[in-house]
């Protein structure tokens, strides 16, 4: 198999959550470093897949002023964000039908390396392996590369299992996973996919900007 190019990608933001932990909302547009994290994430993102589009749930004119396609989850339920990713799949094949891989990044986490698909792509060992992106010894399952030719299986998944775990789907296909390193600061380390989900989170996001860990 040949390597994914970013023309071939398209790039999928997941703010479809309930944002509970922020206390409701949209977690997309509070601000760091003086403007929405949606703004951080699509800076990172734009550049490295050929076009993007957002999933998000409610309403979709929350995010006009940004001016690329709103698609929601096609199966009901706020079932995580496999949701998101089956969305993002189903767009893909009914209006890029060059598009053989979603990259997906969530939208609270503004840090996530600028060479991520890149990464990603070059972990591709066919055309279904799933490539996840790591750190510090863990898997991020919203940071991920997904073949397009998976939508149908995850489809079937999502409307007849009783989890909507993203790992548990992906035990059922083949997995890579690309290790990204910690950003070592000072005396600091930071996590390249530290997200923010609550207040404290956006006062530490704060402050690494504050310290220039961009």
């Amino acid at each position: 198999m040949t390597r994914p190019e970013p023309r071939q990608i398209l790039g999928c933001i997941l703010a479809g959550g309930l944002s509970r932990r922020m206390g409701g909302g949209n977690k997309a547009l509070k601000e760091i470093g003086g403007k929405p994290m949606l703004d951080h994430v699509i800076s990172r993102l734009e550049s490295q897949v050929s076009s993007l589009i957002l999933n998000a749930n409610g309403d979709p004119h929350h995010f006009d002023l940004y001016g690329f396609p709103i698609v929601a989850d096609t199966i009901e339920g706020f079932t995580g964000p496999l949701a998101g990713i089956l969305a993002a799949m189903r767009h893909a094949k009914a209006n890029h039908p060059a598009i053989t891989h979603i990259a997906s990044a969530a939208s609270d986490t503004p840090f996530f390396p600028l060479d991520l698909v890149e990464q990603l792509s070059d972990a591709a060992r066919d055309e279904t392996t799933i490539v996840l992106a790591g750190s510090g010894g863990n898997k991020h399952p919203v940071f991920g590369l997904w073949p397009v030719a998976l939508a149908d299986d995850l489809d079937s998944w999502l409307r007849t299992t009783d989890t909507y775990k993203v790992l548990v789907w992906i035990e059922r296909h083949r997995l890579a996973v690309v290790d990204f390193p910690l950003i070592e600061h000072g005396s600091q380390t930071l996590d390249p996919f530290f997200n923010a989900n609550t207040p404290e989170d956006i006062a530490a996001a704060e402050h690494y900007f504050a310290e220039r860990l961009t």
